[in-house]
């Protein structure tokens, strides 16, 4: 059982220029720098990709979680996440996120019971619960061949 509140903890430590380093206990470091469109070098991970895979992450392992509960048995999942920035107001924010999801199920799946995960899925996500940004959620179901 997960008691809450649940903290967590990162550092970030940076120089004036150059690389930027995303420490947390118990896990290989990050390096991160700015995008290229952004005057970064572009081959480092930055916030806003960072940000956009972490609710890709999210969804998936709360697909996981929500899968292993009603029982439903599935191959693979790939959910690739693109978010929209943008200025609102003189502001500089992510106002949309889509989720392109493919997932892989055995022969004889009920197509139903995916439509709940996908529900139960989006509704269980704490990331995408935790933005404002309007996030769409694009699944296709793929059913494999009867072996």
């Amino acid at each position: 059982m997960i008691h809450f509140p649940c903290q967590y903890q990162a550092s970030v430590t940076a120089k004036p220029e150059g690389e930027i380093n995303l420490h947390t206990d118990g896990v290989a470091d990050i390096v991160s720098a700015a995008p290229q469109n952004f005057g970064g070098p572009g081959d480092r991970w930055a916030p806003e990709t960072l940000l956009v895979a972490t609710l890709g992450d999210c969804f998936v392992l709360t697909f996981r979680a929500v899968a292993a509960a009603m029982k439903i048995n599935w191959v693979s999942v790939h959910c690739d996440v693109q978010g929209t920035l943008t200025r609102v107001d003189n502001t500089t924010k992510f106002t949309e996120f889509i989720l392109r999801i493919q997932l892989q199920v055995p022969f004889g799946t009920d197509e139903r019971s995916i439509n709940t995960v996908w529900q139960k899925t989006k509704a269980g996500c704490f990331v995408s619960n935790s933005l404002a940004a309007q996030i769409t959620l694009d699944p296709v179901l793929v059913i494999l061949p009867e072996k």
